[in-house]
């Protein structure tokens, strides 16, 4: 069933049936009652697109993911579907578009083609250029993750540097002496991405308070650069016996790295740091680790999103997840020389 035969059957042109379905124009309440008894009678719902043009909406929210890398992590990937569920919760579509590069494109559709209602921006940097442009289209939007300056917008983020330094307070507990961040990698950290330096900055602030040596390795996003950042770390500094990480991806790598140089976990050496629940728990053994609450997160960005689109004018508000480190078995005490 479609517009034109409702317009048959109430004698009336389809844009007159557009009318009373968008209510952009005023129809006698004659004309009016009669298109709603043909709509009644036919049991008719409008489509997406009626419902979004009575609506002036697009019941459409823009999901803008990573700019600095070609693929997604999985706790990047556990992010998009967190938002994507939590959308269809609200009967809401969402449009995913990639930023930076050749994607940049992509991104000044979603602003100047007002295709979405509002966007959830992800993995943001310091210094953020796509947050500056959406504040000047006047586009809502929140983020995950947050700039250096985040006054004046809605966000969520996790507190990498303070559960990083909550992990380094756990491995000097312990009694290690020689600690490791194995961060993201040397690109994100040179773009300004957020959580590679707040997971520094805690981790020098952690090291310093209890006097530690702290060593500070980059590694890529995938198992293959685990296991050579780990090969090279105990190569060069094999006084280190715990590694803090925010780098979940590289977790395999870093597992196979130390069982081939012999070493068991956590015996020989402990591991912990900030990932996503399931990467924990399948370490080998299990991630003494902050657990990254990433249902609960991308549903609470869509939330706030919402909040902005229905009152433009609100105060922004955010959230700053603060996850307790879930004591696993990849940690123990220092092995005596």
């Amino acid at each position: 069933m479609n517009i034109g035969e409702i317009a048959r059957r109430a004698g009336v042109s389809r844009s007159t049936v557009s009318y009373v379905l968008s209510g952009k124009r005023s129809v006698s309440e004659a004309t009016r009652q009669r298109i709603q008894s043909v709509i009644d009678e036919l049991d008719y719902r409008p489509n997406a697109s009626a419902r979004a043009l009575k609506e002036g909406r697009t019941r459409t929210l823009g999901l803008v993911i990573p700019p600095a890398s070609q693929r997604l992590t999985d706790m990047q990937l556990g992010f998009v579907a967190s938002v994507v569920e939590a959308a269809a919760r609200h009967d809401l579509d969402v449009l995913l578009s990639p930023s930076g590069g050749d994607h940049d494109r992509s991104f000044e559709r979603i602003v100047t083609g007002r295709r979405v209602d509002g966007v959830v921006l992800m993995e943001i940097r310091l210094a953020d250029d796509r947050v500056t442009r959406l504040t000047k289209a006047g586009l809502p939007f929140v983020t995950i993750g947050r700039t250096a300056e985040p006054h004046g917008m809605s966000w969520i983020d996790i507190d990498y540097a303070g559960l990083i330094a909550r992990c380094v307070q756990h491995l000097a507990d312990l009694g290690h002496r020689h600690v490791a961040l194995v961060n993201r990698s040397a690109e994100l950290v040179a773009a300004g991405y957020g959580p590679s330096h707040r997971a520094l900055a805690g981790f020098r602030a952690a090291t310093a308070e209890r006097g530690l040596t702290g060593v500070e390795v980059c590694c890529g996003d995938d198992t293959a650069s685990g296991e050579a950042c780990m090969d090279q770390l105990l190569a060069t500094h094999p006084e280190v016996t715990a590694v803090a990480t925010i780098n979940e991806a590289a977790l395999p790598g870093m597992q196979r790295a130390l069982t081939e140089a012999g070493m068991s976990v956590p015996r020989d050496f402990s591991v912990t740091g900030v990932a996503a629940q399931h990467w924990a728990e399948d370490f080998r053994p299990p991630l003494t680790a902050a657990d990254v609450p990433m249902v609960e997160m991308g549903a609470e960005a869509v939330s706030l999103l919402l909040e902005s689109i229905a009152a433009p004018g609100a105060a922004p508000r955010h959230r700053l997840y603060t996850p307790p480190i879930s004591l696993r078995s990849s940690t123990g005490p220092v092995r005596a020389s």
